[in-house]
């Protein structure tokens, strides 16, 4: 008889675990051991996960609020300091008063002008800006004869072309100076002076109003090439600081949350021409006239922004992200929320140098 070639695995008594090599599965016991444990490594992420999601979340909403505080400031900057750019020569201001018009709309009608103003506002401070885009605008020429109310004739080259705008004041200061658009540009010949001509047609936007008082300028007086004319409002609508433009534009926001906007005029002493204090437009500089107008050397100009995401309140219920509501040129701002503690505040300062008032008027 022939053995069977397979061996029988013998039978382990009672009570003793499995054969070695052999691989058992895990106990509930364990099983329920893993599942709270990887239960509590997951709650521990998740709540580090939240965390970092709010401070970062708080970083980018400081931050937005940082950059676009920045760009506002920049953008008062640039405009701010091209103030009066078209508006001086011979060392005197040219246009204590101004007629201007955007098509057959009337802006300004024989009123006191200054191009530079700041004027008071329910919420906050408004800033108003015109000046010229030609970089030669620091220049005038006189007029060879008697400006009519369609042309003009020069007494030495104008570098204008048709479309361009260009300023017609009197040899002294009194009567309105008046911006025109330039349609016909006719080059001076050997025996006649160029002339410019500025009618009253669709394409011309500076020529088309009729002002109460329409000027017409004698022999020396002068006209300046402004390229183009721009007029820029810093203002605050709600929170929003809004550039608007009167001469034709969409108003832009600039920056959102904004709580407070303040600017002051920096003043020389009367008969010198040092910066000597900062004047906000109240009393004798609620309105900026052409008599005052000298002694403005700069602007100076601030903003508080609030930040866009809430903190959460401490273990007892009190916020803490601000102790104290920030001031400005030391005067109190006033919060636009009930809960103000649980926002950051940031205060922003810029100051303008206003070099066309300043040398368009050195004697």
């Amino acid at each position: 008889m022939c053995a069977d070639p397979t061996p029988k695995r013998r039978a382990l008594p009672r009570g003793l675990g499995p054969a070695r090599g052999v691989v058992r599965g895990l106990s509930l016991l364990e099983l329920m051991v893993g599942i709270v444990i990887a239960l509590l490594v997951s709650l521990t992420a998740t709540s580090g996960a939240m965390l970092f999601t709010a401070t970062q979340r708080q970083g980018i909403g400081t931050g937005g609020t940082l950059i676009s505080a920045g760009t506002a400031l920049a953008a008062l900057r640039d405009d701010v300091s091209a103030a009066g750019l078209g508006f001086f020569g011979d060392s005197q201001f040219l246009c204590r008063r101004l007629n201007l018009s955007v098509n057959t709309t009337v802006l300004l009608n024989g009123v006191d002008f200054t191009p530079v103003s700041i004027t008071s506002e329910a919420a906050g401070d408004r800033i108003d800006v015109l000046f010229a885009t030609d970089v030669s605008s620091g220049a005038n020429v006189l007029l060879n004869a008697p400006a009519t109310a369609a042309s003009a004739p020069l007494r030495s080259l104008l570098p204008v072309a048709v479309g361009q705008a260009v300023l017609l004041a009197p040899a002294t200061p009194g009567d309105p100076c008046v911006v025109r658009t330039v349609t016909t540009n006719n080059a001076a010949g050997v025996d006649t002076p160029q002339s410019i001509e500025y009618a009253n047609v669709s394409t011309a936007r500076f020529n088309r109003a009729a002002f109460t008082t329409n000027p017409t300028y004698p022999d020396r007086g002068r006209v300046t090439l402004l390229g183009d004319l721009r007029w820029s409002r810093y203002r605050l609508v709600g929170t929003d600081l809004v550039l608007e433009r009167p001469l034709g534009g969409d108003a832009v926001v600039l920056a959102r949350n904004v709580i407070a906007f303040r600017a002051e005029y920096g003043l020389a002493d009367a008969g010198t021409t040092a910066l000597a204090s900062w004047q906000a437009a109240t009393g004798g500089f609620a309105t900026l006239t052409p008599a005052n107008l000298p002694r403005v050397r700069a602007l100076r100009i601030g903003l508080v922004t609030r930040s866009t995401q809430r903190e959460k309140p401490n273990a007892a219920g009190d916020c803490e992200a601000s102790a104290a509501m920030p001031t400005l040129f030391g005067a109190a701002v006033t919060a636009d929320v009930a809960d103000w503690q649980c926002y950051r505040y940031r205060s922003a300062m810029l100051v303008v140098p206003l070099r066309n008032l300043v040398l368009g008027m050195v004697p």
